[in-house]
């Protein structure tokens, strides 16, 4: 995970222990989401870091209706924050509610809150639109001895957006999803080298990629690692980056130069 300045997380742990019991008297009392919204805004100066003048913009216009509050950085639009009562659960029709805001705004991040539970979401842009849920936390669970809670609040901070580490810390989960790590356990240049262990390992035994491949498909993996639509993605990344790998390895002088590739129609590239 990113870090953060010590100044930062130094004024993180502080504000933290400040608001904690607002927030747990807030819920006691089921303030109403005019109250939340007012309570949210103050987390967003005192614990995140952000100028509550000049950087927190309350009932943001989008095409006619309003989120409640959004982040602006050098005068663009970081992050949209949609706030519910403190006294309601955070449902999907929520999410959708603030996912929509930040498609009709063209923003990447969008944050959904009842100050208590806090969903910060990765939309992506594409056909149809899908968002990731990037960073969850409830506020009254943190620990302001911990580390990794003021580190996992630095990713939200002012320090953190300034530095993209929100954005570091989904690159990261992606490289280290299940789907993956799953696309490249099946993948050739894997299955050949657990191929070649197995040959070491009992070199009498015959084996072919396929026969591994259909082992770790059928029988250590799960199905909805194989099976599901991320899995896919997980594939063009991979192939990406051998791309990548492929056009900055060094070409031996004896090595002739291949003609580009044209690339086949119909289906992905197999694994």
């Amino acid at each position: 995970m990113p870090t953060i300045p010590k100044r930062a997380a130094d004024r993180i742990k502080v504000a933290l222990k400040k608001f904690q019991p607002i927030i747990d008297k807030a819920r006691s009392r089921d303030v109403n989401e005019s109250d939340t919204v007012v309570i949210v805004t103050d987390i967003l100066h005192e614990v995140f870091g952000y100028d509550k003048y000049s950087e927190i913009t309350s009932e943001h216009t989008i095409r006619g209706t309003f989120c409640d509050l959004a982040i602006k950085l050098a005068n663009e639009l970081s992050l949209l924050v949609e706030v519910k009562a403190i006294g309601i659960d955070l449902k999907d029709q929520h999410v959708k509610q603030a996912v929509d805001y930040a498609v009709n705004q063209g923003t990447d991040w969008v944050a959904l809150t009842n100050g208590m539970e806090w969903r910060v979401f990765k939309v992506i842009f594409a056909k149809p639109v899908e968002h990731e849920l990037v960073v969850s936390f409830n506020f009254l669970a943190l620990n302001h001895r911990s580390f990794e809670d003021i580190q996992m609040l630095g990713l939200l901070a002012k320090e953190g957006w300034s530095r993209a580490a929100l954005k570091e810390f989904h690159i990261q989960q992606e490289a280290l999803s299940k789907f993956t790590i799953g696309a490249l356990l099946i993948s050739d240049p894997v299955v050949e080298l657990v191929r070649r262990e197995v040959r070491r390992v009992s070199p009498a035994v015959k084996v072919t990629t396929d026969q591994i491949r259909g082992v770790l498909i059928d029988d250590v993996l799960k199905r909805e690692v194989i099976e599901s639509d991320k899995v896919e993605e997980a594939r063009k990344l991979i192939a990406k980056a051998s791309h990548r790998a492929l056009r900055k390895r060094p070409r031996k002088k004896s090595e002739p130069t291949a003609p580009p590739s044209t690339p086949q129609s119909g289906g992905p590239p197999s694994v």
